[in-house]
């Protein structure tokens, strides 16, 4: 299953007697990792938006109420600009002396103005761009663009803009952790592990999914988590699996898995599950969870430098196993996924690549890389019957994947013991 990382010797809160995570040395490496691929690329200048992205680039992050009403201009060359909606813009620069350029940023509030005047703000949006990168020269080469609706878009060609699309670019320096982000995954991930133990203590027959995940959420807070998210699933909804709220009523004898998944330090979401029975977990049971915990621990023997996604993903049962048609029926239940700050679009996940699963990744394998952090998941089961889940995240070193979540998986963890 890979060793585990060394414990951390210090906690979220900042202190003057250790180090603990360096935010000042983050911010810098995570903005000289995107300027150094820009400069590969040829892309002098990126023009970004979702608050996580702008965050990863500039330090500022922000209240996504509304789609692109925050973002950045982001220079290989040059200081960033941070355009801010109303209220941050009047308040953030005084907390944020390393950012040295503020704008106003604009925004149709998801044109709920009408068209005429959206398309008017769009063009002001569009020709405030144009004069940034005029003022530094710019203006005639290419602009990244991550983010952003046709609008915005059609509005920066009209200026004469050179626009590409650069998520992908976004995506390459994000992939590789830094050891300040790793280091805040691993915090993240020990909020799960007290949410987990907090499970344990609380869940008894007859309550609701949906209180057990109020309690289990109000300690990760307590606890220091930025965000607090989980989805508890039982009984007959484990299997396929059932991720739609629905708050159902718990009973003696259900199967349980326990997704923690989104609850963040400094913006850095963790994606991890454990298994649980409310009583005392069958023979047939075991073996699923068995056939889970065996699989992954053969894709993350593989997860080494020099391997590639397909090394790890043949490991995946296919999804004929279950009867199915095509590997789609198990994206997202079956694979595995890097995670970190970068994300496509507001989400309360944040998926990075690689990709291993059986249907990208033996026809199109990616290397493994050393500062990868990626999270395993499998399920087992039997349809409207129950089933077994698992998830975990390692780190990928120079000798081999180390896991980053310390909460017990050797076995399906039964609570409520009555004999």
């Amino acid at each position: 299953m890979g060793r585990y990382a060394s414990a951390l010797t210090y906690t979220g809160i900042a202190s003057d007697t250790m180090e603990g995570i360096n935010v000042a040395r983050m911010r810098e490496q995570r903005a000289e990792k995107a300027k150094k691929e820009m400069k590969k690329q040829g892309i002098p200048a990126l023009l970004v938006t979702d608050a996580p992205n702008v965050r990863y680039l500039t330090g500022f992050d922000f209240s996504e109420f509304q789609p692109y009403i925050s973002y950045t201009l982001f220079f290989a060359d040059h200081d960033p600009i941070v355009f801010a909606h109303a209220g941050s813009y009047q308040m953030m620069p005084e907390e944020m002396p390393w950012i040295k350029h503020w704008r106003i940023g604009r925004s149709t509030m998801q044109d709920i103005c009408g068209e005429d005047a959206a398309v008017e703000e769009y063009d002001i949006f569009a020709k405030e761009i144009r004069g940034e990168l005029e003022e530094r020269k710019l203006a005639k080469e290419k602009l990244g663009i991550v983010g952003f609706d046709h609008m915005a878009r059609n509005a920066l060609n009209k200026q004469g803009l050179t626009v590409v699309e650069a998520y992908h670019l976004l995506q390459r320096v994000g992939t590789i952790k830094t050891q300040d982000e790793v280091n805040c995954l691993k915090i993240a991930a020990s909020y799960a592990t007290a949410g987990w133990h907090k499970f344990t203590e609380i869940c008894r027959p007859g309550m609701t999914e949906g209180e057990v995940n109020r309690q289990v959420c109000e300690y990760m807070l307590s606890c220091g988590a930025d965000k607090a998210h989980g989805l508890p699933i039982s009984g007959p909804w484990t299997f396929e699996r059932a991720i739609t709220p629905h708050s159902r009523r718990i009973e003696y004898g259900d199967m349980f898995y326990y997704p923690l998944c989104g609850t963040s330090h400094l913006g850095y979401t963790i994606c991890s599950y454990r298994c649980f029975k409310l009583g005392r977990p069958t023979e047939k049971e075991k073996g699923w969870y068995k056939r889970v915990r065996d699989t992954l621990e053969q894709c993350v023997d593989a997860t080494r430098i020099g391997n590639t996604t397909a090394d790890a993903a043949k490991f995946y049962p296919p999804a004929s196993k279950w009867g199915y048609k095509d590997e789609a029926e198990v994206l997202s239940i079956c694979w595995g996924h890097g995670i970190g700050l970068i994300t496509h679009e507001p989400s309360w996940v944040h998926y990075n690549p690689p990709a291993i699963n059986r249907q990208w990744s033996l026809k199109h394998p990616q290397p493994f890389e050393e500062g990868m952090v990626i999270a395993y998941e499998d399920l087992e089961g039997e349809h409207r019957v129950g089933g077994a889940r698992l998830e975990y995240m390692v780190h990928l070193t120079k000798n081999g994947p180390e896991r980053l979540d310390f909460f017990p998986d050797e076995a399906i963890i039964p609570i409520g013991l009555y004999y």
